[in-house]
């Protein structure tokens, strides 16, 4: 047996020469992702220390800031109580608004450990050392938790030993698959086999989910994506405001540079904002307010240079079209979608009702609802994650409403699906009546581990395959009618040919070959391809 991650076993070992046990690896590959991430963020704020960015931090509030920092990264929601100054009354509230360009540090650091625990375990081993480093992650949460907090801004020690393992489990998980390539050899399950002992259509119900779940992944990094060029295209646009917003500030090289870098931190949040508004969902910098294509309500925001670039309270009226963008993401999903070749809900109701007119206007429908909500959910717990608050004033909320991105976006990609699946074989450049590419019109089904159509089948090839399978589903109906004297010599008749239609004569064999899970019978197509 072999190591996950590679060919040959991959035991790892001391300066020995001596294995180290799998548990212990695990301990010190996660306890280095945090120790390396705290560093990262400890050397961000010493240096801003050093050029006076921080006058009256000292080098001992350097180390607590970079521990609280760190904290609110992994997610960690931090309690805010400040004292009555300057004529300004006592503020308490929570601060969870996360940075996740921060939070991408440990995920990233935690990929990389995955995959050397990967390497190093043999199959059904992983689980030791990954749960073993998960445990020190804990507890190191809990103890920075006690260790760096104030008076004013502290973090409950079970709130840090809980949060801190998303990204670290995740990104851990995420590298070992991607080193390994083997899920039963992460989790000691094989569902492989568990999943070659169920019916053929319950593997084609499988295939289906999958590829929908894929198509509504695709379709959310698509709308990522669109976000991020916007909030480009809307920096480039305000950058004057954005540097007088520098100018006003007034606080010099070193507060620049520390401005900077929490606008980095947070520039995976604004990219999410930029999607909610192109959905139409909007978002909010503060209480009171919201903007969106279709209305904004301003308010005193603040004087961050990022928020230069908000849109105006006026808009113009062609602004609507940027909802465009997450209808070119669905596009983009059901163009996916129909390259993958796995609609086998298509395939089912095209069976099961002859009425092709009927059959692929609802499959397409139903299959790009489906896409639609996968993309929205997992647009939504974007903005969950991309939500939050300062704890401070009208500071309380920013970001995008769940829910409500959740159906603009959902709805939008649907839309969009539609669109990517119909003209998909025109962005295929395949004409409507092309020649069959894997083999004849008649070519044997039991070929295609699938549909029975097979990949490399041309529209005209898949046309004549759900002529046929229209014929059988005839066939078996009119065998059904018939009661159980014609039922019961069927499985003595040979599987009739493909072709354009299916004789009389042949109704009994139509049935066999609809029968999935029955065994294969030899080809007897004339011309079809040998095995």
């Amino acid at each position: 047996m072999n190591s996950l991650g590679s060919s040959s076993p991959a035991p790892s070992a001391d300066r020995r020469g001596v294995p180290m046990p799998l548990w212990l690896q695990g301990v010190v590959e996660l306890g280095s992702v945090a120790v390396v991430s705290y560093l990262l963020i400890l050397l961000t704020v010493l240096m801003v220390w050093l050029a006076d960015g921080f006058d009256s931090l000292g080098l001992t509030g350097s180390f607590v800031l970079s521990g609280q920092v760190w904290l609110l990264a992994h997610l960690t929601p931090l309690q805010v109580a400040l004292d009555p100054g300057a004529g300004l009354p006592a503020t308490t509230g929570t601060v969870n608004l996360v940075p996740l360009g921060l939070t991408l540090v440990p995920f990233v650091l935690a990929w990389h450990a995955g995959r050397r625990l990967a390497r190093a375990c043999w199959e059904g081993q992983f689980w030791q050392p990954y749960l073993s480093g998960l445990a020190v992650y804990s507890a190191a949460g809990a103890v920075a938790a006690l260790l760096f907090g104030t008076g004013e801004i502290a973090a409950g020690p079970a709130a840090a030993a809980v949060f801190p393992l998303v990204p670290v489990a995740l990104g851990a998980f995420v590298g070992a698959y991607r080193a390994s390539r083997s899920l039963p050899g992460l989790i000691g399950v094989n569902a492989a086999a568990w999943v070659e002992r169920t019916s053929q259509y319950s593997r084609w119900a499988g295939s289906y989910v999958w590829a929908v779940l894929r198509a509504g992944f695709v379709a959310a990094v698509a709308g990522v994506g669109a976000g991020a060029a916007l909030l480009a295209a809307a920096l480039l646009w305000n950058w004057n405001d954005v540097v007088n917003v520098y100018q006003r500030l007034g606080t010099g090289v070193p507060g620049d540079t520390a401005l900077t870098g929490l606008q980095l931190g947070y520039l995976p949040n604004l990219a999410v904002y930029a999607l909610a508004w192109a959905t139409g969902a909007g978002f909010e910098v503060g209480d009171g307010t919201h903007t969106s294509p279709l209305g904004t309500q301003t308010g005193p925001v603040p004087l961050l240079p990022a928020l230069a670039a908000l849109p105006p309270g006026e808009l113009p009226s062609w602004s609507a079209v940027v909802v465009v963008l997450p209808v070119l993401a669905g596009v983009l999903a059901g163009w996916w979608f129909l390259r993958e070749g796995e609609n086998h809900l298509d395939d089912w109701m095209a069976i099961r009702l002859p009425a092709r007119w009927i059959t692929f206007p609802l499959s397409t429908l139903l299959t790009a609802l489906f896409i639609g909500a996968v993309a929205g959910v997992l647009a939504m717990l974007l903005s969950w994650l991309a939500q939050g608050s300062l704890g401070l004033g009208r500071l309380t909320v920013i970001g995008p409403h769940g829910p409500d991105v959740l159906l603009w976006f959902g709805a939008e990609v649907a839309v969009g699906a539609v669109v990517g699946y119909v003209v998909g074989p025109w962005l295929e450049r395949e004409p409507p009546f092309a020649p069959l590419r894997g083999g004849a019109a008649g070519a044997d089904p039991e070929e295609d581990p699938g549909d029975g159509t097979g990949e490399d089948l041309g529209r005209a090839g898949r046309r004549e395959a759900r002529r046929r399978r229209r014929a059988e589903a005839a066939a078996r109906r009119a065998m059904r009618s018939a009661g159980p004297a014609g039922g019961a010599g069927s499985s003595a008749v040979p599987r009739p040919a493909q072709g354009r239609g299916v004789a009389a004569g042949d109704a009994a064999g139509s049935a066999e070959a609809f029968d999935v899970d029955a065994p294969a019978a030899p080809s007897e197509v004339p011309g079809s391809p040998e095995r």
